[in-house]
């Protein structure tokens, strides 16, 4: 069916989902009416309960064109510029890994080992997210800690205006600060909790992934070296000179990797707390601290095996 004959959102939806099924994509009719929504600038609501409303010409056009692209795989997170993340919504372009699932592990760890600590050194408590990309971490963590403040460093200019955008969108630009540079080159003064999504895919591996992934996402956020632990050997090499004493870091792993992200940990001569598994069961989070523990390490300790 063309976009001519597409004249109801009923009409529209049963075409588009045809269209996305025999593409192979996943979850075809939610997707063809998530796109139809935007297209037509409704709500998916909105086609479920209207479903006799007529489309118009232009509406129906530029639904054609949002599935024609669907079809070729682009992630449909880069066709709507929106990805909901810790119940938060974060626009998302192909400048920027589109937040998942998986990495909400990492906030979830985050918050419970910190608990309602104030922060560090009498002052409000300081995050930094490395390679923030969209900002996920970041304001996911702020929009938690109400008394925190942090800062995301990304290399790439065009990742941190959409991580700008994110906190402004979000009402976290007055705590939000984003900087230019790789890893650690930008970075000042010390923080209480430092975490990092950083690319992770062995190069190899990159085209073999789901077509969303290998043709759309931003390679810089997808490769890790030879071995998908190149980012954690520099992380884990700077974190201790910028990590307060009784702070915490905590990286993203992807499957597989936890281990040897952990083995990095304490080879650096910092201290392993805890591998957190997501809720797929896949050791998704790896959490250190500085040092050696002492008491308020084996508190954090305690904590990260409290319901685990």
């Amino acid at each position: 069916m063309t976009p001519t004959a597409m004249t109801t959102y009923r009409s529209a939806l049963d075409a588009g989902t045809r269209r996305l099924d025999e593409a192979g994509v996943d979850n075809p009719r939610s997707e063809a009416r998530l796109l139809l929504a935007f297209a037509t600038d409704s709500t998916p609501e909105g086609i479920m309960a209207w479903p006799e409303i007529a489309v118009n010409p232009d509406h129906a056009a530029r639904y054609d064109g949002l599935l024609s692209r669907r079809e070729a795989h682009e992630p449909i997170s880069h066709l709507v510029e929106m990805r909901e993340f810790w119940s938060l919504p974060f626009r998302v372009t192909a400048d920027v890994l589109t937040p998942r699932p998986d990495t909400e592990t990492v906030v979830e760890a985050v918050l419970r080992l910190i608990g309602g600590r104030p922060g560090g050194h009498g002052g409000p408590m300081r995050i930094l997210d490395l390679g923030t990309g969209s900002g996920c971490l970041l304001l996911a963590l702020l929009s938690e800690l109400p008394a925190a403040r942090g800062l995301g460093v990304d290399r790439s200019a065009a990742a941190l205006a959409i991580a700008a955008q994110n906190a402004e969108s979000l009402g976290l630009s007055a705590r939000a600060d984003f900087a230019q540079g790789d890893w650690f080159g930008p970075v000042k003064g010390t923080f209480d909790v430092i975490v990092s999504n950083p690319p992770y895919i062995p190069s190899a591996d990159i085209a073999a992934l789901e077509p969303e992934v290998a043709r759309y996402e931003p390679r810089i956020a997808l490769d890790g070296g030879p071995d998908g632990l190149d980012c954690y050997r520099i992380l884990v090499a700077g974190v201790g000179d910028v990590l307060r004493a009784d702070g915490i870091v905590a990286f993203e792993a992807g499957i597989g990797q936890a281990e040897g992200i952990a083995g990095l940990i304490k080879d650096a001569g910092l201290q392993l707390i805890e591998i957190k598994s997501d809720l797929s069961g896949v050791a998704r989070c790896v959490v250190g601290g500085a040092g050696t523990a002492g008491a308020s390490g084996k508190k954090r300790l305690a904590l990260g095996r409290e319901g685990d």
